[in-house]
């Protein structure tokens, strides 16, 4: 089958399509014959050997997400039949024709929703249903503030959030990226090029969560802007994995500090949320309280292009790779 391979810890140029065996299914897993697969900000750390615990990456198969067609299912699969369509998450392997997957690891594609928009999914949808409705905890009626409300992440929680009735401030880059985030929902759009997130946001009275994939020195400001008994999610740290704030402020306030990453979770821990996701999200999903959001979709081949593509932070939503049938 046709992979895409890091060959070595690098740029995108490390990416190589290569003759790879096919994959055959263990007893608790299925092979999916993948029509697209979502590109995503871990891959990137994969790629350069920055992702923690991942060890020697040459070889790989990045990929943490597709959508496909079952086309194999292992002796102990029971929900799975070929010929179903579905959605899975993986820990790595989704850029190429075949993945084999664990089964309790797989979706039924959304009502309404093409292979392509449904492999924008599963990396995206559970990491923001862990981190802000689990770890996070945001409420109805509560506000969360969103980091980076253009990419990927930032337009699923968006729509997320607001259709499970919280208000959603967001930042983002470019006026075109705070006019996509505020018709997805976000009450408050603002630009950091040109404003300061916690003077706008101080003036409204705060935030209950922060979900945020920055660091450095947002961190004290989203601290800051918390209001009593607030939180503050962890999912990336793209300007710096430490910073300074004040303890004491955060015990007279009752702050909570803390994050998650997905991919080093065990398989139970994935079983057990894609359960929830499939009864929290999907119904959203197939009402439409939800929508894709791809900014592109590229062939399997332009894997390279992909990466530079979501490196450059110009894109709104999701980049797809699309495997040819």
């Amino acid at each position: 089958m046709n992979a895409i391979v890091i060959t070595q810890p690098g740029g995108p140029e490390v990416l190589e399509l290569r003759q790879l065996p096919q994959p055959a299914p263990a007893p608790h897993e299925v092979l999916i014959k993948v029509a697209a697969a979502g590109v995503n900000r871990p891959d990137v750390l994969l790629r350069q050997g920055k992702y923690r615990g991942s060890g020697d990456v040459s070889g790989l198969v990045p990929g943490l997400e597709v959508a496909g067609t079952v086309a194999q299912c292992g002796a102990a699969v029971t929900r799975w039949q070929p010929g179903d369509a579905v959605c899975a998450l993986l820990a790595q392997g989704g850029y190429a024709e075949y993945a084999a997957v664990d089964a309790r690891h797989c979706l039924p594609l959304p009502t309404g929703w093409t292979p392509t928009q449904a492999a924008s999914l599963p990396e995206t949808v559970f990491t923001v249903w862990h981190n802000v409705f689990e770890r996070g905890q945001l409420q109805r009626g509560e506000t969360l503030l969103v980091h980076g409300g253009g990419s990927g992440i930032g337009v699923t929680a968006v729509q997320l959030a607001r259709a499970l009735g919280s208000r959603v401030a967001a930042t983002a880059g470019s006026a075109e990226k705070c006019a996509a985030v505020r018709a997805l929902g976000a009450e408050w759009a603002i630009n950091y090029k040109e404003e300061d997130f916690e003077e706008v946001l101080a003036e409204v009275g705060g935030v209950d969560v922060v979900l945020d994939m920055i660091g450095g020195d947002y961190t004290p400001k989203n601290l800051r802007l918390l209001r009593d008994d607030g939180r503050l999610v962890f999912i990336n740290a793209m300007q710096g994995s430490t910073a300074a704030f004040n303890a004491l402020e955060v015990m007279a306030r009752r702050l909570t500090i803390t994050g998650s990453t997905l991919r080093p979770r065990s398989a139970e821990f994935k079983a057990a949320l894609t359960t929830e996701v499939e009864r929290h999200v999907w119904p959203l999903l197939a009402a439409g309280s939800v929508r894709p959001i791809i900014h592109a979709t590229l062939p399997l081949t332009q894997a390279a292009d992909a990466h530079r593509l979501l490196e450059s932070s110009a894109h709104i939503g999701k980049i797809v790779l699309t495997v040819p049938g």
